[in-house]
């Protein structure tokens, strides 16, 4: 692949990753511990991941168990997750913390597709940019005569190229992770 193609190829990877990385913090009725991802505890003085300060387990469907392996934690994990907009009340009982989920509603579970659907057409819309600024900045190549005008239409079928497949992988992904969270 081209060096001046590969660029732009990393760059709609990074959104398709980004678009995974969301679509796993969304709960679909199963007890998913990359919904802590995004939560930080104050460990002495600097906010850090509940991963780094707990053993995080996933023992049923619906639970997740966070044990501390200092237990002066307990308080502050306790206190992150009741302030996130997770949704659910923690169980402390002196040792661990349990996060129980509820059962999804089905009011619930379409509110939740629509987010997935939203995310994917951001992920779309950022990939289509990066075609833009690609395909402008071969343009611009042109007109200071570096690459030639059968140069700037390969390019440009290239970046096409490039962008029906991500996009298609973005659809596709959209559409597990729905059936995902509308399989009870």
């Amino acid at each position: 692949m081209d060096e001046r193609i590969q660029q732009y190829d990393r760059k709609m990877q990074k959104s398709f990753d980004n678009m995974m990385d969301e679509f796993a913090s969304i709960r679909a009725g199963r007890a998913n511990p990359h919904v802590l991802d995004k939560l930080r505890v104050d460990y002495y003085g600097s906010p850090t991941p509940i991963q780094q300060v707990a053993n995080v387990m996933v023992p049923e469907a619906r639970m997740i168990q966070i044990q501390p392996w200092d237990r002066n934690m307990l308080k502050a994990i306790e206190k992150a997750i009741q302030v996130s907009d997770l949704g659910i009340n923690p169980t402390n009982d002196g040792q661990m913390i349990r996060l129980v989920f509820p059962e999804l509603t089905e009011e619930r579970r379409k509110e939740l597709t629509k987010d997935v659907k939203k995310k994917g057409e951001n992920a779309k819309v950022a990939v289509r940019n990066i075609r833009r600024d690609a395909n402008d900045s071969f343009k611009k190549q042109g007109k200071n005569s570096d690459i030639s005008e059968d140069e700037i239409k390969q390019l440009e079928e290239e970046v096409q190229k490039l962008t029906d497949k991500y996009i298609a992988e973005i659809d596709k992904s959209v559409e597990e992770k729905n059936k995902e969270i509308l399989t009870v």
